[in-house]
């Protein structure tokens, strides 16, 4: 019973902050949900008995993925108002591409069958290990590393492609900043770096 409690709140506030996560109209205020996302799914992953993949979420994408999305959101430098004006602008696009996906999902999803050698293998995958012979995260790793090695590279890829992303993006050159060029101080000559200057006594450096 508690634990039938437990999901049921742990499921509520996970879809209430995924649905704030595309309804806040603060960009950082999206990302804070997003987090709360996490850990109420976090929370399930727990109840369903993966620890492991409970702590991945939390590491990775709360400590990692999350902190990333505020990252870039707070060194943007959003003009929020200019994002709002031009709302009404381009509305009627907006939906109509998102007319034009749904319709395309709709479409998918109406032609899409299972084949039965997918269903034995979603089976075989699904299975949950027996804890006595193996751990949850002996599983996962076979499976990641044999069967979805080249999906889980990808995914990688596409990670860094993020992170590269959002250092180009903060990266600004600024004017009348003095940078250091190290070819140049190791190539500097004597006549460059000092001078010698006769002082006549009782007079001092003008």
């Amino acid at each position: 019973m508690i634990q039938a409690l437990v999901f049921y709140l742990f499921s509520a506030v996970l879809v209430a902050s995924a649905v704030m996560v595309i309804a806040a109209r603060n960009p950082v205020h999206s990302v804070l949900f997003l987090i709360l996302a996490f850990f109420n799914a976090a929370g399930l992953f727990v109840l369903m008995g993966a620890e492991f993949l409970a702590m991945i979420l939390v590491i990775v994408y709360v400590g990692a993925v999350a902190v990333l999305f505020l990252f870039v959101v707070m060194m943007l430098d959003i003009n929020f108002l200019a994002m709002r004006e031009g709302f009404i602008r381009y509305l009627p696009i907006g939906a109509l591409v998102g007319l034009i996906l749904l319709a395309e999902l709709a479409l998918a999803v109406g032609v899409w069958t299972v084949a039965p050698a997918a269903l034995e293998a979603a089976r075989q995958v699904a299975a949950t290990p027996d804890p006595n012979t193996i751990s949850n995260t002996l599983a996962l790793g076979r499976i990641l590393y044999t069967d979805y090695v080249y999906v889980f590279q990808a995914s990688g890829l596409v990670l860094l492609v993020a992170m590269i992303g959002a250092i180009v993006l903060t990266l600004r050159e600024r004017e009348g900043v003095r940078r250091q060029v190290i070819a140049r101080q190791v190539g500097r000559r004597r006549e460059e770096s000092i001078a010698v200057v006769k002082v006549p006594p009782r007079q001092g450096v003008s």
